[in-house]
Formats: structure tokens, sequence, C-alpha cells
């Protein structure tokens, strides 16, 4: 996976730490061992689910953004992983930056009644559902096509999803892990502030964790 530059790991170890001390020697409770799959509907632990965002500023550097309180479900059968579903909602709402200015920008409201730059005051929710799903020869990274609607718009995007891991979480529940990436372009959605000089171009980043109901 494309590695996060400095300050977006900093802002995700903010937002995943748990006040957890693990004995000493111990391991973590997640492994990327496939065989710990088991089938059923799996729900998004909104926690520790995010999808980080990056665009290029000016051409002088990168910038990035973090949606977090991810909800929705995973639906999956480790015998017919191809016919996983996943079906998830990101509230734009809640985005937040390194800037307490940009992400006021991002949701004010339109100047004099008129159009938001970015999202707006009150923006609808993204959300994202699968419409299929291939995986390469040893099951371990898919293809992940679906539907993405944001700011009111709907496009086809296609995630390339990585299974991170898998095991019984701090909770009790089973949990599995996965990561993706994918770039969209944001005039594809209505969003045009300030093109070219931060990028239409937006690498999406996913951490998504998900626990057995």
């Amino acid at each position: 996976m494309r590695r996060i530059v400095p300050y977006a790991a900093a802002a995700l170890v903010a937002v995943v730490a748990t006040p957890i001390v693990l004995a000493q020697g111990g391991s973590a409770p997640g492994a990327p061992d496939k065989t710990r799959v088991t089938a059923g509907t799996y729900a998004a632990d909104a926690g520790h689910t995010m999808v980080v965002w990056e665009v290029d500023h000016l051409g002088f550097s990168k910038y990035t953004g973090i949606f977090g309180d991810v909800t929705g479900t995973l639906v999956i059968d480790p015998k017919n992983p191809a016919a996983a579903k996943v079906d998830v909602t990101i509230p734009v709402a809640k985005v937040t930056t390194a800037s307490a200015g940009l992400t006021s920008h991002l949701l004010r409201a339109g100047k004099d009644g008129g159009k938001p730059d970015f999202f707006g005051a009150a923006p609808a929710d993204a959300k994202f559902v699968s419409t299929s799903v291939v995986l390469d020869d040893d099951g371990d990274e898919a293809k992940v096509t679906g539907n993405l609607t944001l700011n009111g718009v709907t496009k086809p995007v296609t995630l390339d999803v990585d299974f991170h891991g898998a095991g019984v979480g701090m909770n009790k529940k089973e949990t599995v892990g996965f990561e993706a990436e994918t770039t969209i372009k944001r005039s594809d959605f209505g969003i045009n502030m300030g093109i070219p000089y931060v990028s239409d171009a937006v690498e999406l980043e996913i951490h998504a964790a998900f626990e057995k109901q």
C-alpha cells in the first residue's frame, strides 16, 4: 500500500489509539491468516474505520484529511469470497484536517446563499455499495467495484483491497480488517473549487475493521 505521509500517520495514530495495555510478551489478537475468517455479517467498527484523503496543494506539498465514524456492513463467506458484499456510509459532516480553518472551509455554507466551495454546512453522508469482487490467485488481494455516492452524485469506483488480518478482538467479537486504496476525480462529484491549484485527483486510502454480528 502507498506510504501515508508523516502528518497523516500522526493523525491516524490519534484517531485509532486505544487505552489498552497488553501484557509484556503478548501479541496482537489479529493476524493475516485467512483461515480465521468465518462466514457471516460483520458491522463496521466505527472507531477504527476511516477514509484518508490526499490532494496535491499548489504543486508544493500533499494535504491530507480524514473521514471517520464509518458505519455499514460486510457480508462474507470464506468459501465464496467473490460473493462478498459491502455497504458503508461515511459521514462527510465529520471530516477533519490538520487545519481548523480548512475544516471550516470544507463545511461552510456558500457565500450569500450560493453554492458551497466544497461540501457545505449540512452535507449528505457519502455511501459506497459494492457490485463485484474479483480476487487475485492467492485470495489476499481483490478489486472491489461499487457505486460511490458523494455530494449527491453517484459514480462507479474500483478499490484495490488488501486483507489485513482476522481474529477475536478485545471486545470478544470476531473481527476482520482490510486496507484499500483508489483515486477519484473530485470534479466527477461536482467539487470543483481550486482546480488545478488543488488537484482534481484525490487519493483515497481506507482502513477498515468489521466485527461479526
